[in-house]
C-alpha cells in the first residue's frame, strides 16, 4: 500500500500541481492548504481561514489535505506475525478516519459557502504535508496548534513548528480559541 503523495492527491481529485501557483497569481487568485486531522483545533483553523483569508481573497482556491500514516509491519512492532487481516482492518479504519476528517472539513466549507477540493496524502503527517504544500504549489498552508506544553512537543514533536521550518510557501498557524484570548 505504499501510496505516493503525488498518488494520494492525485486519487483524492487534486492534481499536484494543478492550477500552480504561477496560474494562480497570473488569475489573480491564491491557492490555500488547510491540514486537517480529526481534532476541533484543525477545523477551527480552517474556519478561520476561511472568514478572514479566503473571504478577502475572491477567487482564492482551497484545498484540504489530510495525512495519515501509512500501514506496516511497524504498527506491530515486537509481534511475530501480523495477520494480514489485521493490516487489513487497520487500513480500512485508516481510510474511514481520514473520509471523516475530509467530510467534516469539506462541511465546515459548505456551511461557510466556500468551495473547497480535498486531498488524502500517506506518509508521516510533517513530511506528507509538506510535500503535499510543494506539490500542489501553495501559496499559504494554514493549521491548528494544539497547544502543547514545551515538554509534550520536545518529546512528541510538532507539526506546525515542523512545516513553519521546511514548507516551501508561508505557514499560518491558528491557535485554539480558548489559547489565543488569554496571552
Amino acid at each position: 500500500m505504499e501510496e505516493s503523495t503525488e498518488a494520494s492527491a492525485t486519487a483524492s481529485g487534486v492534481a499536484p500541481g494543478a492550477g500552480g501557483a504561477e496560474a494562480d497569481r497570473a488569475a489573480g487568485t491564491m491557492k490555500v492548504v488547510v491540514a486537517v486531522d480529526a481534532s476541533e483545533e484543525s477545523l477551527h483553523a480552517l474556519s478561520w481561514a476561511l472568514d478572514h483569508v479566503v473571504r478577502l481573497h475572491p477567487g482564492a482556491s482551497v484545498v484540504v489535505v489530510h495525512a495519515q500514516h501509512r500501514v506496516d509491519r511497524s504498527a506491530y512492532a515486537g509481534l511475530a506475525y501480523v495477520p494480514p487481516t489485521a493490516m487489513d482492518a487497520m487500513r480500512r479504519t485508516q481510510a474511514e478516519n481520514s473520509r471523516n476528517a475530509v467530510a467534516r472539513a469539506l462541511d465546515v466549507c459548505r456551511q461557510k459557502q466556500a468551495s473547497a477540493t480535498a486531498a488524502v496524502v500517506e506518509g508521516d503527517p510533517k513530511e506528507a504535508i509538506c510535500q503535499a504544500v510543494e506539490d500542489m504549489r501553495a501559496d499559504l498552508l494554514v493549521l491548528g496548534s494544539r497547544g502543547l506544553g514545551m515538554v509534550k512537543r520536545a518529546l512528541l514533536g510538532s507539526v506546525s513548528d515542523y512545516l513553519a521550518h521546511h514548507a516551501c510557501c508561508p505557514v499560518l498557524i491558528v491557535k485554539p480559541p480558548n489559547k489565543a484570548h488569554h496571552k
